[in-house]
């Protein structure tokens, strides 16, 4: 890999780990869909001109219905959830069952219409991967986390579930303009409510300026440095950077908000990473004589609008 590329790679680990934090910092003053609704409408109101200009927006707009479906599913429901799951658990344990997503879309995978076959190497990385959880969950989560948990559980479901309907339906019109799109309709879906629960008064400094980052840096910013990163190492490569971000969470909810951090989080990390990569490897198959490649679920179709 080039040192650009691997450059971009650093930084999309980076990017992609802070966001967690930001949710947890923003939510303390701020409804999450009043965070919905600002970290869209900003992202939106940078990338939009971008794919305005480069004649993307109408190709998306001609596919409006997965597109809608797309927007609901990818962006409106998760990130609500990932904002009202933070009101009860701490940023580094819900970048640690997120990283749990891989195995649900690989489950996805198997008893899809595809119907891939898991295998024994797989298998094991799916229940490796449960094991992971379970210890997250049965040690980290106190008894009134059911619902945190829960919902937690629905944006794996819906990360898993948002690739699926990009590849089928949207998957030849430009990522740029179909992520832009999606944003700018997800913020009018959240208007009604984000503004009915918006705070009277202004957020404190550092609420702000997680925002800021949340949208700027994480959203709109964080999609064009994806993009160029496909471009440089290809998609297969670039989606490893999923199993970069946990760690970067953890080590940002540990150093910066105190969070704790004890064996049991240790190990459920561990397993759910391994299980992660063993459950979403696939069977090498001959590309041409004597070359072989991998291919990785979800690979073909970059899907970056999750974090």
């Amino acid at each position: 890999m080039s040192r650009r590329g691997w450059l971009l790679f650093i930084a999309m680990g980076l990017i992609w780990g802070i966001p967690y934090l930001l949710i947890k910092v923003a939510v303390e003053e701020l409804a999450p869909s009043t965070l919905v609704l600002v970290r869209t409408a900003l992202a939106a109101v940078l990338l939009l001109p971008i794919a305005f200009a480069r004649g993307q927006v109408r190709l998306v707009l001609s596919r409006w219905w997965p597109l809608v479906l797309f927007t609901v599913v990818e962006i409106c429901i998760p990130w609500l959830l990932l904002g009202f799951a933070e009101l009860r658990l701490s940023s580094s344990l819900t970048g640690l069952l997120i990283a749990a997503v891989p195995l649900v879309g690989a489950l996805i995978a198997a008893r899809g219409p595809a119907g891939e076959q898991l295998g024994t190497r797989r298998l094991a990385g799916l229940l490796l991967g449960a094991a992971g959880v379970a210890a997250l969950v049965g040690f980290e989560v106190g008894a009134g986390d059911a619902g945190a948990i829960a919902a937690i559980a629905g944006v794996a479901v819906c990360y898993a579930i948002g690739p699926v309907i990009l590849s089928r339906s949207l998957s030849d019109l430009p990522q740029l303009g179909t992520v832009a799109v999606a944003l700018g309709l997800a913020a009018v879906l959240y208007l009604p409510v984000g503004l009915a629960q918006a705070p009277r008064s202004w957020p404190s400094a550092d609420v702000v300026l997680a925002v800021a980052m949340l949208a700027v840096v994480c959203t709109a910013v964080a999609f064009l440095l994806f993009f160029a990163l496909i471009a440089e190492v290809g998609a297969a490569r670039s989606v490893v950077i999923t199993y970069v971000n946990p760690a970067v969470a953890v080590l940002l909810g540990v150093s910066l908000l105190d969070e704790t951090f004890t064996a049991a989080t240790a190990v459920g990390f561990v397993l759910i990473l391994l299980g992660s990569v063993l459950a979403t490897s696939r069977t090498r198959t001959p590309a041409t004589a004597g070359e072989e490649i991998c291919e990785v679920p979800g690979a073909p179709v970059a899907d970056s609008t999750r974090r």
